[in-house]
């Protein structure tokens, strides 16, 4: 599995806009600020829809009165919280159902 970290997506970036990537930097950092920002700011949902890429969402959990731990089998309680979800686009959905057969072809 190949992981790509911030610093390949800065040079994807600069490469796309012919820019250096000393100057594609902040332009990434910002983005990735402000969805970090507006999740943290979460009040306690939200919902940032990005058109052709997907919806990423702030939810919130049912508190778990009888939840239990698998280790030591012991009930335990868990309370509510909120946690993240990305749905992908249409878009994504449609390229990633496609065979791998058909992948490696093209």
């Amino acid at each position: 599995m190949t992981t790509y970290t911030k610093k390949d997506i800065v040079r994807r970036v600069s490469e796309t806009y012919n820019v250096p990537m000393n100057q594609a930097e902040p332009w990434v950092d910002y983005v990735i600020s402000a969805l970090r920002d507006t999740m943290l700011d979460a009040n306690p949902t939200c919902r940032i829809e990005l058109r052709d890429f997907g919806v990423f969402e702030v939810k919130e959990t049912k508190a778990k009165p009888k939840a239990r731990n698998p280790k030591t089998n012991e009930v335990i309680y868990v309370p509510s919280h909120r946690k993240t979800h990305f749905k992908p686009s249409k878009k994504m959905k449609e390229f990633l159902r496609q065979p791998l057969e058909q992948l490696t072809e093209s």
